[in-house]
């Protein structure tokens, strides 16, 4: 994407989440490394020694005897390496996800020697050897030793011991090493050894292995293909949280056994290799055909998870500062690097760690912080110690992009008032985590990892729902106690445990003891049952006030309330911080600890100006309901005078409103009546918020079709009208002013679409303005946050022309989250030629490639193109097939099927794929199909509610 004109502005993507995404990434670093660092000594390079073992450790409780292992032939002469299947072995530690506590790792000797050569970058199989030495300390007699991996190759395992401290860990002996074999489903490698390991006494695990390196997914050590100065390149890096350090060598890998690592990278002279902690020294290996290589070391690490050790072998370049006497490095393609699309990260992370470090009085311990910026890194971000990566699109930026975030972050951090931003916490974090989250999804925050049987449910721990509703449990936790005690405890538990592990219970008990040494927060129970309430246990609850009698009532939402709601089994009740408001002034917190309560001072009065509202500022996990008194009241209030109730309540009343409609716990009239003042509302995210809910995906596709599109046209446009007029006339002369404005950035897109899909005339004219500007003066880019609504609609109010300028952008665009965001603009069009046309690029050889996205499934999303992309299939399975295969069609169908409501379009849909489908494919479509239909025709019904609602107020 160009720059922006002299009279535009463009607003990227990379923008609306750098900044949210550094800070979230620097704050979690920085936890991370007070967590580790703490009270012990700051490890600067020279006082770090590059081999060895500390003297110290940490300290290990006493662990039980290992059972005698399973009889078996004497030594042999040759190493034997297997993996076993489950059902060829005997039951075993290996059968269990946590290691046995037999041994505890002190200290790794890591080498990685990639194989990636400049010259070779197409080659497939790419592989990694390496080796590592692991001292370890044993806790129980034993002759079988289980560590940590997955699909590594063993090519040596040798056992030296026990260790002599006295002559600096000289080898006293050797401990024979019988077999090797791996239990593949826990992701263990087991040696069997010839005698027992002794109780106290340290070993050094000598271990040679190589493996592959990942292409297609972003775990463990990744390779990453791009284009830089106009030739195409490689990087490699890794990604080893949560549960991927195994992939890369045999570890001990659980977040308790920390150790010290001496990293070691063997690479290209070309490249230029980083890790956790500053580079130590280079020299230079030859291989058996007489290449040279590179060999870098790196100082030692502190104590730290085999999760945080980090890897990058690039060719980069980099910007630095020194922020407090540390070196801070941002490292990125040359192009970027040159064009200052790093600078901007580069000067606002110094002031986050400065800020970070000041709040918690805890003191950055490594020496320098490298930020990288990946090609691809599935738009994510890793806090590893010392190693920051990040997917590039949200770390670099144009030099010259006018961001509301480059000022409002920095003052948040400045100012210390990141808490307070209640509209971006909801936007950002607690709407989508509401709407994904209920009773029955079993998925707490809090979970034992005792009670996992795979894998793979410990990598759930770290997706995006589980930090999301941590960051709003954090946020309610800190606005029923307040700010100061918050910070206070979180020092304390940070200094506590600073090299050392933590249970939840350690950290509620550091809450505790600040609210114990204060008399003014007073709570209804210790913080650790309050917060178990909400941690060991799925869902939220509604909180349903009756305004009448002010009793107050608390039960588990469910997607989709039903009649027998008591036959579910959700028993426990929640602990809940009541901060509430009434007639606009800010009440005392209450808390609701059974499952209902009288408040009579919520009780209103009888008259009109008297109204309550529960949950200040949205700081608590819940959603309200009120009685039909509290919603008029409310209601009423809106419509006499908006701007009493907070733009942060106007935004949670429409979002819980339509929530609770949606799932049968009130009247899809009560959530209509809250929009009837929308035409005095001048905040945009209110409106965002409205129309997320009210124009949905659902309605957009078959709205045109329906009696509801008229009324709702008219009904909307009314009051969508000043709105419109604000921000259009911005766009048009003063594109600019949006950069202080963050709300807007992020609901203009929702806004502009509406107001095109009703037909609104400025809108689609607007949408023609600038498409044809940006085709006669490319440089003159259409801003960002309108960009899919522009492009759309102006290939839609197009013809040919336009279509086949924009196929042109695409053919020469390189970055792929712009190539799909072209790609759906492209089956936007209303011709059905065009689009026909357009899909025989899918299946015929030319050279154009859409690998970003089926473009088959663009067309389909279209109102018109579904149609012709059911045709398209019918006539062109085969060569669909070949080209995308057979899953696609199970996706296209679920796309076509969203207008399907009687069994005969069913049955006629599943006569189409029958013949064309695996029989579980089928059963999968069946299945999917019957419950599309079921949601169209509640959807219908809804839709026809909102018809005859639409009507009486039109």
């Amino acid at each position: 994407m160009g720059p922006p004109s002299s009279s535009g502005f463009y607003v990227s993507r990379a923008g609306a989440l750098l900044l949210a995404g550094l800070a979230a990434a620097l704050l979690l670093a920085l936890a991370v490394l007070a967590a580790l660092y703490g009270h012990c000594a700051r490890v600067l390079p020279s006082e770090l020694h590059h081999s060895g073992v500390p003297d110290t450790e940490p300290s290990q409780p006493g662990a039980p005897e290992e059972p005698p292992p399973t009889p078996k032939p004497g030594p042999t002469q040759e190493l034997e390496v297997a993996a076993t299947p489950r059902k060829w072995r005997p039951p075993g530690p290996w059968d269990q996800l946590r290691l046995p506590p037999w041994l505890v790792p002190l200290h790794y000797e890591l080498e990685l020697w990639p194989l990636l050569r400049p010259d070779e970058l197409s080659v497939p199989g790419l592989r990694f050897t390496g080796r590592v030495n692991i001292t370890v300390r044993c806790m129980a007699a034993t002759a079988r030793l289980l560590l940590h991996s997955l699909f590594l190759d063993c090519e040596s395992a040798e056992v030296r011991g026990p260790l002599s401290p006295d002559t600096k860990d000289a080898t006293v002996g050797r401990v024979p090493v019988d077999e090797v074999w791996f239990a593949l489903d826990m992701q263990y490698m087991v040696l069997e050894l010839g005698q027992a390991l002794q109780p106290g006494s340290r070993y050094e695990l000598q271990l040679s292995f190589s493996g592959p390196v990942y292409q297609d997914t972003r775990e463990g050590l990744f390779l990453n293909l791009y284009t830089d100065q106009g030739k195409r390149r490689a990087l490699l890096a890794s990604q080893l949280e949560p549960t991927f350090a195994r992939n890369v060598f045999p570890c001990f890998d659980e977040p308790a056994l920390k150790a010290t690592f001496n990293i070691t990278i063997i690479h290209h002279p070309s490249y230029v290799a980083l890790s956790n902690m500053p580079k130590l020294g280079q020299s230079e290996k030859e291989d058996v055909n007489g290449s040279k290589w590179t060999v870098t070391t790196f100082y030692t690490t502190p104590h730290m998870p085999t999760y945080l050790a980090a890897f990058a072998v690039c060719d980069y370049e980099y910007v630095s500062r020194i922020e407090r006497g540390k070196e801070i490095r941002i490292w990125a393609r040359k192009d970027a690097i040159a064009g200052g699309n790093a600078d901007f990260a580069l000067n606002i992370t110094g002031p986050i760690f400065s800020f970070l470090e000041d709040l918690f009085n805890i003191s950055y311990p490594l020496p320098k912080t490298d930020i990288i910026a990946l090609p691809t890194f599935d738009n994510r971000a890793m806090e590893n110690w010392g190693l920051l990566m990040f997917d590039e699109s949200l770390l670099l930026l144009q030099p010259n992009d006018k961001l509301t975030e480059k000022k409002t972050v920095i003052s948040y951090i400045v100012c210390h008032e990141i808490g307070h931003q209640d509209e971006i916490f909801f936007s950002n974090i607690l709407h989508g985590v509401l709407r994904e989250d209920h009773a029955l999804v079993s998925r707490a925050v809090s979970r034992k990892v005792e009670n996992f049987t795979e894998t793979n449910e410990i990598n759930e721990l770290f997706d995006q729902f589980t930090y999301n509703k941590g960051a709003s449990m954090a946020r309610m936790l800190s606005s029923f106690l307040n700010e100061k005690i918050f910070i206070s405890a979180l020092k304390s538990y940070l200094e506590t445990f600073s090299y050392s592990n933590a249970e939840q219970d350690d950290l509620w008990r550091h809450f505790q003891m600040a609210v114990d040494e204060q008399s003014k927060i007073l709570l209804p129970a210790t913080v650790k049952s309050i917060m178990d309430s909400w941690t060991h246990q799925s869902g939220f609850p509604i909180i349903t006030l009756n305004a009448s009698t002010g009793i107050m009532k608390q039960e588990p939402f469910y997607l989709g309330k039903v009649k027998n709601q008591s036959l579910l089994t959700h028993n426990d009740t929640w602990i809940v911080p009541i901060l509430w408001m009434k007639n606009g002034t800010t009440q005392s917190l209450v808390w609701l600890d059974n499952s209902s309560k009288v408040f009579p001072e919520m009780q209103v009065s009888d008259s009109d100006h008297d109204w309550v509202i529960l949950n200040l500022n949205m700081t608590g996990y819940y959603r309200v309901n009120y009685d039909k008194l509290g919603w008029k009241r409310l209601n009423q209030q809106l419509e006499k005078d908006p701007k009493a109730i907070p733009v942060i309540h106007r935004l949670q009343l429409v979002d819980d409103a339509f929530s609770l409609s949606k799932n049968n716990y009130i009247e899809i009239e009560t959530a209509l009546d809250l929009t009837k003042y929308l035409a005095e509302e001048d905040e945009i995210i209110v409106w965002h918020a409205v129309l997320l809910n009210l124009v949905t995906r659902d309605l957009i596709f078959e709205g045109k079709n329906h009696d509801i599109y008229p009324l709702l046209k008219k009904y909307l446009l009314k009051r969508l009208i000043p709105i419109w007029n604000t921000y259009s006339t911005i766009i048009r002369e003063n594109v600019a002013a949006l950069q202080d404005d963050y709300l807007a950035l992020i609901s203009l897109e929702k806004v502009f679409g509406t107001a095109c899909w009703l037909g609104l005339e400025d809108c689609l004219q607007l949408s023609k303005e600038l498409f044809r500007n940006w085709m006669n003066h490319p440089e003159n880019e259409i801003p960002y946050p309108i960009k899919n609504v522009i492009l759309c609609y102006g290939i839609a109010l197009g013809n040919d022309k336009e279509w086949d300028f924009l196929l042109n952008i695409y053919n020469n665009t390189t970055k792929e989250e712009e190539r799909i965001q072209l790609a759906y603009a492209l089956g936007c069009s209303k011709e059905p030629w065009i689009l026909n046309r357009y899909m025989e690029h899918a299946i015929a050889p030319s050279p154009l490639t859409f690998n970003e996205t089926n473009i088959i499934e663009a067309v389909a999303a279209s109102e018109v193109g579904r149609y012709i992309a059911k045709d398209f299939l019918i006539n062109n399975w085969q060569a669909v097939s070949e080209r995308y295969g057979t899953q696609s069609l199970v996706t296209l169908v679920y796309v076509i099927g969203r207008t399907i409501s009687t069994d005969l379009q069913i049955t006629e849909l599943q006569q189409f794929c029958s013949n064309m489908l695996e029989e579980h494919q089928r059963l999968t479509v069946h299945a999917k199909l019957q419950t599309i239909k079921n949601e169209n025709l509640k959807n219908k019904k809804r839709s026809a509610r909102i018809a005859v609602w639409l009507q009486k107020n039109t």
